[in-house]
């Protein structure tokens, strides 16, 4: 089976985010033993921290009982978006600014993010809105990135407001445009 568009564009951006963190301060988190990952490397330090890498599922993360809470069919990208890795949130830089990509760290986590789609597309419903699924925030609280659940084009999105600008056409396009960066 060959891979889609989507998915190398997020290896691809894996890739760059690796070699940014190995030049920078490494992929380093303060260890829970109360929230554990695929992704942890090895022990924590003295200091409570550990390392930590991007590692793939398998299975990938399945949404079909969150589709059918919904009645709603989700953007194939979103399924591959959340379903390629168990990793912490990505941090990139586009020329608009700062964002973080927003990821699964657990099968818990994954559970959570459901929950919350449930809720975003649910509070769509209520204000009459095109129904959207998110995939980033931004260093604005009032602001987030999300895909358009019918054309899968990815939109900055003003919280509780109809998004209007298209950042990108597809996510593959949006990931290709990012670069890695600190966190903000």
């Amino acid at each position: 089976m060959s891979e889609t568009n989507l998915e190398m564009a997020l290896d691809d951006f894996i890739r760059r985010y690796r070699e940014y963190a190995d030049a920078h301060e490494g992929l380093v988190t303060d260890y829970d033993p109360q929230w554990t990952s695929p992704c942890l490397q090895g022990e924590p330090d003295a200091n409570g921290r550990v390392c930590w890498q991007p590692v793939r599922q398998s299975p990938p993360l399945g949404f079909s009982d969150c589709e059918a809470a919904l009645e709603l069919s989700f953007h194939p990208d979103i399924k591959t978006f959340y379903g390629r890795y168990w990793s912490q949130g990505l941090n990139a830089v586009t020329d608009r600014g700062p964002l973080q990509l927003l990821q699964l760290w657990n099968e818990d986590d994954g559970t959570h993010l459901q929950q919350n789609l449930i809720g975003h597309v649910l509070m769509k419903r209520r204000l009459r809105q095109p129904e959207t699924l998110f995939i980033a925030v931004t260093d604005d609280d009032d602001m987030m990135i999300s895909i358009d659940n019918q054309s899968g084009a990815v939109m900055l999105e003003p919280v509780g407001i109809e998004p209007r600008e298209q950042l990108a056409p597809s996510l593959a396009e949006f990931l290709y445009q990012l670069q890695p960066g600190p966190a903000f």
